[in-house]
This record gives structure tokens, sequence and C-alpha cells, in this order.
């Protein structure tokens, strides 16, 4: 289990940033980290990516020393047993609703005494077995990551609970799922939204636990920094891709091109 950078840097009050993955190919995770990020989220939860996929994108972010995290696709042990195993740096956790869910979630994390994650050490994360297995054991229970996703209005109304979960290290808002739970799908930035995604980074300042969100606008995720959000999602490989496609396309005025209308 290697040193979590990432994990040091939210303790010491650092912001960080990286992108959602959906492309499969482990050069995507590479060019992220050339280019800076700190982390990049490998979603498993909306997009083709395998768990052997995944595994050789871990391999290419220790490359170029960029945090590995996966999206699970929800909140299971099994899913989040074998993100881990294969050397991933964190787990984010979908639709965490109240404080069982969150229990869940560490305790399919965290090795005994603090949860009851599935014992081997014939995996990748612990070197396939060469690391010292006590060595191993609470090495990954110190450096993994938990960050949990609250995505709704049962998962805001049950905050106070939720926290007082012991092992969270970040709770992250989606935004796109809040807005549907508030009935205005994709209105991120109604002031409603707003409303409550402040709300949440409130009570987890508070708590003196990280706060995460989503966006692929700059100016919004400097708002969100400003407000206290220091584990800063930005954008998504697929989405950075298209937009530095059209702002090609309309540079190279390619909309007057004599191929535009075939």
């Amino acid at each position: 289990m290697k040193k979590n950078r990432l994990k040091d840097a939210l303790k010491n009050g650092k912001t960080v940033f990286g992108p959602f993955l959906k492309f499969t190919d482990p050069a995507v995770v590479e060019i992220m980290g050339f280019a800076g990020f700190d982390f990049v989220i490998i979603d498993q939860e909306h997009g083709p990516i395998s768990i052997e996929t995944a595994q050789n994108m871990i391999r290419a972010a220790e490359s170029v020393n960029i945090s590995p995290i996966i999206r699970v696709a929800k909140n299971d042990e099994s899913l989040i047993l074998r993100a881990l195993d294969i050397g991933a740096q964190g787990v984010e956790i979908p639709q965490i609703n109240c404080k069982d869910d969150a229990i869940l979630a560490v305790n399919s994390v965290k090795y005994s005494p603090q949860g009851c994650r599935g014992v081997c050490r014939y995996v990748r994360a612990a070197n396939y077995s060469s690391m010292d297995r006590f060595k191993y054991f609470e090495s990954a229970n110190k450096d993994t990551m938990i960050i949990i996703h609250i995505e709704g209005v049962k998962g805001i109304s049950n905050l106070d609970e939720i926290l007082s979960v012991p092992g969270i290290d970040v709770v992250f808002i989606g935004p796109y799922d809040l807005s549907q739970s508030l009935g205005i799908p994709g209105k991120v930035h109604d002031p409603i939204v707003e409303e409550k995604m402040q709300e949440v980074i409130l009570k987890c300042r508070q708590q003196k636990v990280g706060v995460g969100t989503f966006t692929d606008d700059v100016q919004t995720a400097k708002k969100w920094v400003s407000l206290g959000v220091q584990y800063m999602s930005f954008s998504v490989d697929v989405g950075i891709l298209y937009d530095a496609c059209c702002s090609l396309r309309d540079n190279l005025n390619l909309k007057n091109s004599s191929y535009a209308n075939i």
C-alpha cells in the first residue's frame, strides 16, 4: 500500500483537483498526471470500465504520481473490496442516505478493528504478498480514503447522523443527482440546489470533514473552492476532449468546410 499523498494534502488544508474518467485507455490517466491534476476518479458507476481495466489505469496513475480513486457502482462490500485490492487509494461510494449506509461503507473499506473488510494479502495492493502482512493491514487502514456521496434530500436531512460515523474523509456533493432529488434535474445552478450544497459544506467544515463536489465550469469551481470545497472534481475526460475539439473547430472555422453538410 503506497503512501496516500492526496489524503495528506487534504489533512493539511490543501485544495486538490481531478477529473472523472470514462475512457478505458490508461494513457488518459498518464495525460492527466502530466497535466498536473492531483487525482483521477476511475468511474465504474457511469461508464464501461471493468475491474481489469481499472487495475491498469491504477498502474498508469502510479507511474505519473497521480492518486487513483475508483467510484464504485454502488455501496456494496464486494465492489469496494475489489477496487481496493487492485490498489485504488480511495473509493467514492454513491448514494449514502443514512447512518447505516455510512457504516456499511466504512466497514467495507477498513480492516478490524475499524471495520470488517475481507482479508486477502495475495493482491496487488499488498504487492502480491511480498509486503509484510501486518504493515499492509495497518497502512491500508491509515491511507485508504473513504469518499461518500451525498446526492439527495434524504442524505442531507440525515447528514448529522452520517457525519457521526468515524472514518469518513470526504463528503462529496453530487449536484446533478441532488438537482433531480429536488425535482429540477440538471438545474445545478438553481438557488435551491446551491443552498442545499452550502448547508452540507457548513456542517462538514464544523465536523472537520473534507468536502468535495463536481463541476465542468472554471468559475463555478473557483466559487465552490472559495466556499470551502477542498476535493474539487473538475469535468470528465470525454467532456474535456469534446470541448477541446469544439474550440479547435471554431478556431479553424470548420463550420464552413465543404464537407460540413455531408
